[in-house]
């Protein structure tokens, strides 16, 4: 990434990674990642908004000696995680006299990370303001849009919120700015899934806050900055609203072709009723795929057989994934074989606690492969599902 100004003595000095192909070793990026820092140059003093993931620090480093930069009064850190935070021990010691703003939380966490000191940190409070000269930057506590210490920084007098991870984007393929084009919608929206819709009740009530700053701009920590913020604001308005399509998803693993029976049975009559569904085998999990499909879904299916009275190891990765991602989804259920005795009924339902307002449709198991009353039962979950999507 090249440097860039964004205004007037505010310039983009981050990194793109396009060849990084997992992020946290868990999520699949199909172009990669950016890592945003932002350089600020007031009349009296100077900061940088985040810094970089640590084996980009060279990067840095020659971006701001390339731009003159012989201090750096400030440094802001919105959030811990070492993407954003990492390279601030490499930093301090190229600029020893800058210091560390952020809330307190931030600064336990990066302590707990990295090598610093008590005394290169300046602790603010929520609302909290910098004068750089000219530059004004206001610190806006967002608590739990992502990790406990996520805060925004606002440039007053240019209007740009910095937003850290809140509307992000796993993206390298911009140049800077990012206009509507539709085609970023399918990488913010397996960001969101993944990274931010755990915490969609939370970041609900900061939306109108960002509204209501009028930001001219919006620059996350990751991907491109966004001259028309509506367009990203009404995206995360809609990702995380209780209006779905009329959806749902079928996590699915056979071993011998019964639980597979079962899958084409109850497909076939939830489509015979206009009900889309999307099916997603568990041997070949594409987990980005998936978070994006749950955003969407009224429900969740999972299909599986049982494996020494539980469900296959296979399901156990996605059954974890929609329990910590926690969709809004209307409803779950489970269906499957087994032989001779199962508790998979109940080690599920286990694994899905946090899906609390989420009702429970009665399971359809099936002893061997799925017989007449079997396929009864199927058609009866069909109109029970059926049922659930007339209220979307």
């Amino acid at each position: 990434m090249e440097i860039k100004e964004i205004v007037k003595n505010v310039y983009a000095v981050g990194s793109k990674d396009p060849h990084r192909p997992l992020f946290d070793q868990l999520m699949p990026l199909s172009e990669g990642t950016s890592y945003n820092s932002y350089l600020i140059k007031g009349n009296d003093k100077i900061a940088l908004i985040d810094t970089v993931y640590p084996p980009f620090e060279e990067e840095i480093e020659n971006k701001l000696k390339d731009m003159g930069i012989d201090r750096i009064d400030y440094i802001i850190a919105d959030h811990g995680e070492q993407d954003h935070s990492g390279a601030l021990p490499k930093l301090l010691e190229k600029y020893p006299m800058a210091k560390i703003v952020t809330n307190a939380k931030c600064k336990e966490i990066t302590m707990g990370f990295l090598p610093l000191s008590d005394e290169q940190y300046m602790v603010v409070e929520d609302r909290a303001e910098l004068d750089l000269g000219g530059k004004t930057l206001q610190f806006i506590f967002a608590p739990w849009v992502h990790w406990p210490d996520t805060m925004f920084s606002f440039l007053k007098e240019d209007r740009i919120l910095f937003s850290t991870d809140f509307f992000g984007a796993h993206a390298t393929n911009f140049d800077l700015f990012w206009d509507e084009d539709p085609s970023i919608i399918p990488l913010a929206k397996g960001y969101y899934a993944e990274i931010m819709m755990p915490f969609a009740r939370i970041f609900q009530k900061y939306l109108p806050m960002v509204e209501e700053l009028k930001p001219a701009m919006i620059a996350s920590s990751h991907g491109p900055i966004y001259r028309r913020p509506q367009f990203i604001i009404d995206l995360y308005k809609q990702w995380s609203g209780a209006q779905k399509k009329n959806q749902v998803v079928i996590v699915t693993v056979s071993m011998y072709g019964s639980t597979t029976q079962m899958v084409d049975y109850l497909k076939a009559e939830l489509e015979a009723k206009g009900i889309s569904v999307k099916q997603h085998d568990a041997v070949h999990l594409n987990m980005n795929a998936l978070a994006c499909d749950l955003v969407d879904s009224a429900g969740l299916i999972v299909a599986t057989p049982t494996v020494l009275t539980g469900p296959h190891p296979a399901v156990v990765e996605p059954i974890f994934l929609a329990n910590v991602l926690k969709p809004t989804l209307k409803y779950v259920t489970l269906i499957g074989s087994y032989s001779w005795g199962t508790m998979v009924v109940q080690k599920v339902k286990e694994m899905l606690g946090n899906l609390k307002d989420t009702t429970i449709l009665e399971p359809v198991l099936s002893k061997g492969t799925p017989k007449e009353a079997d396929l009864t039962a199927l058609k009866a979950l069909a109109g029970q599902i059926e049922q659930m999507h007339q209220t979307l």
